[in-house]
């Protein structure tokens, strides 16, 4: 059954880091303003255990090693991007790690790698049994939301922006991809004795020989015929475990139709493809990740979109953090992103600072029904010849961008009594919608908008940075869009701790900038007061004589 680990700590007076050191060492240990320190108290001791009671029951036992702990390791993995192995031997040997955990004495007992492992898994499991509902940002958002209120950041302006994060999968050509499946598919039903001996001879015969070993010493037409055999290999395996819903079979029947599509005959016919999707599985070893090509840059994996206070001053933190298949598009981003950045920072977003695309008539009314206002740096597309506007009375003005010549218009209704306004060009007739009107009216408003305004988007850049910092070529050590929802949350909470940390330095140091001040100013009216009495002794000397 679950039982919270407790929160008091008891110092051994022999196996206490402090009694361990002396001298500067003993100091920077001791030091309430030190990252370990400040972790311990900031960081791990905020961690909500309850939150993970969800995991536990009395019929599955409860959590051999503190949670809390458990948590804080993985935060500590991903701050420095270190291997499991390294984390553990930092968790083992090094007093500053041990500090942030909270084992404070040497003999305290740091979790073993399987109970490390196990609660990982049981939390990727919940994920998936509640409909994609993670834990990890349960706690960012807690923990955040304590920040902002002690260090009182108001949230009015936020910002946000997007980045593509490959999984940690190989690069397959779709022979390959069909190779695997089976493959994978085969070695978990190797064991179940629900295949012939015929069948289990020719699996074993074509998966002798790697997918890819196959590709390069094919050609074209060859491959064409050995993907069909493929097909109808995959087509047979599946009518043998048609009636199973375990993982596996789940992830090896959806690859079969979107690879392949079987005619009246049953005669089983690879798809073209062209009509393959880009949500289709790219690899069986992350049946989560999709594909995208964005400006020449190819990902298979995830998006992943950051929201951030921009405030003009004090401390801006990081309020939610949303991990979506690539192929989702950033305006699909914006209003999640603002409904969270509320509810951690406890106030109305007044301004919101995106690029271009995030912009949707969807999330431009959101914005209006909000009251808040949306400061796009630019929007998609290219800038058109016309510049469109409405007056007053509600009338279309046309104007040619090229002459600055107002273009004479006609209104007339289009399908559905949709209202559309017609000019005469050289080429013939052109006509605007009420949406070409609106998009026209936004550029206008961006042009105008004074460049420091813009500006404030400018800085969430550094922060997708710092997100990314241990991936220089955008592909992580994860697989899954629940692992990659667990590391974006972490790795932000490491941001936001470091962001806090170095608030404090300052605070810490303008406090004492402004005692020394203070003592300067004494010092200086001391001064001035004895220089005035000394000059008033020299005149009554002088008087006297």
């Amino acid at each position: 059954m679950y039982k919270a680990s407790t929160k008091s700590i008891q110092i051994d007076m022999f196996t206490s880091g402090g009694s361990l050191l002396s001298g500067k060492a003993l100091n920077i240990y001791e030091d309430k303003m030190a990252w370990h320190n400040q972790f311990r108290s900031n960081v791990t001791m905020q961690i909500d255990e309850d939150l993970f009671k969800v995991l536990y029951h009395s019929q599955n036992g409860s959590p051999n090693a503190s949670i809390r702990v458990l948590v804080a390791m993985m935060i500590l993995k991903e701050a420095d991007g270190m291997s499991d192995e390294r984390l553990f031997e930092s968790c083992r040997f090094n007093v500053l790690t041990r500090s942030a955990l909270g084992l404070i004495n040497a003999d305290d007992v740091v979790p073993t790698e399987s109970t490390y492992y196990l609660f990982r898994k049981k939390v990727a499991e919940y994920a998936k049994q509640e409909n994609g509902k993670n834990l990890f940002n349960t706690v960012f958002s807690s923990i955040t939301k304590k920040q902002a209120l002690e260090f009182n950041v108001s949230g009015k302006q936020i910002r946000m922006d997007s980045k593509l994060m490959g999984s940690n999968i190989a690069w397959l050509s779709r022979y390959e991809l069909v190779h695997e499946t089976i493959r994978v598919f085969y070695n978990g039903y190797k064991s179940n004795n629900l295949l012939s001996e015929e069948l289990q001879d020719r699996l074993d015969n074509l998966l002798k020989i790697k997918g890819n070993k196959i590709v390069y010493t094919s050609t074209n037409d060859e491959l064409k015929s050995k993907l069909q055999g493929l097909g109808e290999l995959m087509y047979a395996l599946l009518n043998l475990t048609s009636t199973e819903e375990t993982e596996s079979v789940t992830v090896f029947s959806k690859v079969f139709h979107e690879q392949f599509e079987v005619g009246q005959d049953k005669l089983v016919i690879a798809r073209k493809k062209e009509d393959i999707s880009a949500k289709s599985i790219q690899s069986p070893h992350d049946p989560d990740s999709h594909y995208r090509n964005k400006d020449g840059n190819q990902v298979k994996g995830y998006s992943i979109n950051i929201t951030e206070s921009c405030d003009d001053e004090g401390i801006n933190l990081i309020s939610d953090v949303n991990v979506k298949q690539v192929t989702a598009s950033d305006v699909d981003f914006l209003q999640k992103g603002v409904q969270k950045s509320e509810e951690v920072f406890q106030n109305k977003a007044e301004s919101i600072h995106a690029d271009g695309a995030y912009h949707s008539p969807e999330n431009q009314e959101f914005c209006t029904k909000k009251e808040a206002e949306l400061y796009l740096h630019a929007i998609q597309g290219a800038k058109g010849k016309y510049k469109l506007d409405a007056s007053e009375n509600g009338e279309v003005i046309i104007i040619d961008t090229h002459t600055g010549e107002i273009i004479e218009s006609v209104k007339i209704s289009g399908k559905n009594d949709n209202e559309k306004w017609r000019i005469t060009t050289e080429k013939g007739y052109r006509y605007f919608t009420e949406k070409d009107i609106k998009t026209s009216q936004l550029r206008t408003k961006i042009e105008n908008t004074p460049i420091e305004i813009l500006q404030k988007r400018n800085n969430v850049e550094a922060t997708i940075f710092q997100l990314g910092y241990h991936y220089p070529n955008s592909k992580t050590r994860y697989r899954g869009l629940t692992k990659h929802e667990m590391w974006a949350n972490i790795r932000c909470l490491w941001v936001n701790f470091v962001r806090v940390l170095n608030f404090q330095g300052k605070m810490a140091l303008d406090a004492i900038n402004s005692t020394l001040l203070l003592y300067f100013g004494q010092f200086l009216a001391l001064f001035f007061d004895f220089e005035t009495f000394l000059e008033s002794k020299n005149e009554n000397f002088q008087s006297a004589i």
